[in-house]
């Protein structure tokens, strides 16, 4: 670790910038060192450009306190202490890619204070004139260091009017491989020192309980979720196993739910643009989710009820390829400029809001962003409850098709449920949602079985015709319980009144 107390002279000062945006950009240490010469770049240079050696170093307890709170101390080398928040501040809109922000000094808790971290490196800060604006460019490159352990770092911050800032980021991103940061520089040096992961962001659903119209909704849900698609989307490799994949699916999931429930006020802008990307992503983590759930599923249970039969062993090696070659598919698409492009896209709603501009003449009324949220929800909930009613309707004669459709309806609920759940908080609003999760895992359970019919007999003939049919009829066996679990889960959702009011 540097001497915290070793003296030198004050590094130059932030160049001046015009007022609005900063975000924080990760991106290869190499890359970043060609990065003054990209085209983006080079051609809007403009004024003196800066560059000076920098260390930085995080404080925190041994017990971690502050990391606690979602706090560092971080202590230059040169120039004053600053107290920043490594984690975001849960109280604040999310915003991905938001730089690490300054806190008063006030919130340090009395505790010994120790070097955990530090960044050694440079830092080079350049202006440039687009024709979006001024935006100011920092870049970090060097190292991370703890005590045991170092690794390569590069960051780049712009600052300037938030459209000049994406469209220079979206510039890079088209050939670079740039994205958000998912983690600020104090977090990733307080993870290297403990040998962990970063501590994600964001998880799980966003929680709309401050929200007060559909736009604030709207805002909130979006940029909560994308930082959980960019916390996940690192960790959907092959050996990392399946939970990446399975969460970024689910947010990806739960945004599109989003957009559907927002339609009326989003008709027209590039929010529809956006939700196609995201079902093109959406394609392409399918198959290897698909896999995953058959291989540790029904996959693993039959291998395990049959363990020395080869023909068995045959089908699952041919499924094992076709999982990985799904993965390899989704890696390229998340290591691509269509990925990095959509994480910008997203940005640009949840920035410019793009819905305000003027409707076009002709076109049907959208829904006023200012609507309040609760006469927006409750009348949205009343029609999903209602589809969800009619589709179960005689589910005792429905066949798998049926059920399938009513999965989707009753996933379709959920997700605007849980989006809502937190306007009408309670006994009846968790009773409700722990049923309808219910229903929806049994018909879950279900579908797993038809998809790992489906899975099997894609493998045609590379594999025994043996092999295939066991495989199909534990299936056929498995859905028969998970259909009776469904039946019931129905009944008992029936009997759960409705959590929001009649508006």
């Amino acid at each position: 670790m540097p001497d915290l107390a070793e003296a030198a002279a004050p590094l130059p000062a932030e160049a001046p910038a015009e007022p609005g945006l900063a975000l924080e950009f990760t991106l290869e240490p190499e890359v970043a060192q060609r990065l003054s010469r990209h085209p983006a770049i080079a051609a809007h240079r403009t004024g003196r450009s800066r560059g000076a050696a920098e260390e930085l170093i995080w404080l925190d307890s041994a017990k971690g306190a502050l990391a606690e709170e979602g706090l560092a101390l971080e202590a230059p080398q040169r120039g004053p202490r600053r107290l920043l928040r490594s984690l975001p501040d849960p109280g604040l809109p999310p915003l991905p890619g938001c730089p690490a922000a300054e806190v008063e000094d006030s919130r340090l808790p009395d505790v010994t204070l120790v070097p955990i971290a530090a960044f050694s490196g440079r830092r080079s800060q350049f202006p440039l004139a687009l024709p979006e604006g001024m935006v100011t460019a920092t870049l970090r490159l060097g190292k991370l260091r703890a005590v045991a352990d170092e690794a390569p770092v590069a960051r780049l911050i712009l600052d300037g009017p938030p459209e000049a800032v994406l469209a220079l980021a979206r510039r890079l991103a088209a050939d670079l491989p740039l994205l958000p940061a998912d983690t600020s520089l104090p977090e990733a040096g307080r993870a290297l020192a403990r040998g962990e992961a970063p501590r994600p962001r964001r998880l799980g659903a966003p929680d709309l309980g401050q929200a007060k119209t559909v736009e604030e909704a709207f805002l909130a849900a979006l940029g909560h979720l994308l930082e959980v698609m960019l916390h996940f989307a690192p960790l959907c490799r092959v050996e990392a196993g399946p939970e990446g994949v399975h969460q970024l699916r689910v947010a990806l999931r739960r945004l599109r739910s989003v957009l559907k429930v927002l339609r009326p006020a989003l008709r027209g802008s590039p929010a529809e643009e956006f939700d196609a990307g995201l079902k093109a992503l959406a394609d392409r983590l399918g198959p290897a989710r698909d896999w995953d759930v058959f291989l540790l599923g029904q996959g693993a249970a039959v291998a395990e009820a049959f363990p020395e039969e080869k023909r068995l062993a045959t089908l699952l090696k041919s499924a094992e390829a076709r999982r990985h070659a799904a993965y390899v598919a989704l890696r390229q698409a998340l290591d691509g400029a269509a990925f990095r492009l959509l994480m910008l896209d997203g940005l640009v709603l949840l920035l410019l809001r793009p819905w305000r501009a003027a409707q076009p003449e002709g076109e049907k009324p959208r829904l006023p962003p200012e609507t309040p949220l609760e006469e927006f929800a409750a009348p949205l909930l009343d029609r999903r409850w209602a589809k969800l009613a009619a589709a179960g309707e005689e589910i005792e004669q429905h066949g798998p098709e049926a059920l399938h459709e009513m999965r989707l309806d009753a996933k379709r609920l959920r997700y605007a449920a849980e989006l809502f759940a937190p306007l009408w908080q309670g006994k009846a609003t968790r009773r409700f949602l722990r049923r309808l999760a219910v229903l929806q895992d049994a018909l879950g359970l279900a579908n797993d079985a038809a998809v790992a019919r489906a899975l099997v007999a894609s493998l045609g003939g590379a594999v025994p015709a043996w092999a295939v049919g066991v495989v199909e009829g534990w299936a056929a066996a498995r859905a028969r319980p998970a259909r009776k679990r469904a039946l019931e889960s129905w009944e008992n959702l029936k009997l759960a009144p409705a959590f929001w009011p009649d508006i």
